[in-house]
């Protein structure tokens, strides 16, 4: 079963013991700059952490995990651009919603998003 946020959107599972929020500068850098992308675009794990002077894209993925679905999660993609991982039937409801650029993907998420058409460039 798909969890809803406040505002119904489906939110990411999380373990219970990560239910407290990111704290840090880092942490709160990334949920600002993943709140800020618009809607219909995306950007990687590398993305994120590139803007923000690291290459820790790892730790993004971490941070938005442990979010609680408190920002738009399913506009952070992996480099191939496959949803984030476990999450691709979730994410497809936004990404649909969004009109988010789709290509067709033989892999069992059976789509991907077109990062050529749908990166953002802040």
């Amino acid at each position: 079963m798909t969890r809803r946020g406040a505002a119904g959107e489906p939110t990411p599972p999380h373990r219970d013991d990560d239910d407290a929020e990111p704290v840090g500068d880092f942490g709160d850098a990334v949920l600002a700059l993943v709140a800020d992308i618009p809607p219909g675009l995306v950007l990687t794990y590398g993305d994120v952490a590139a803007l923000l002077g690291t290459r820790a894209a790892r730790a993004v993925g971490t941070i938005l995990a442990r979010s609680g679905g408190t920002v738009p999660w399913w506009r952070v993609i992996r480099a191939s651009g496959l949803p984030p991982a476990g999450h691709a039937e979730a994410a497809l409801l936004n990404y649909e919603a969004e009109g988010t650029p789709l290509r067709p993907y033989e892999g069992p998420e059976g789509y991907r998003v077109d990062l050529r058409a749908a990166r953002w460039r802040p």
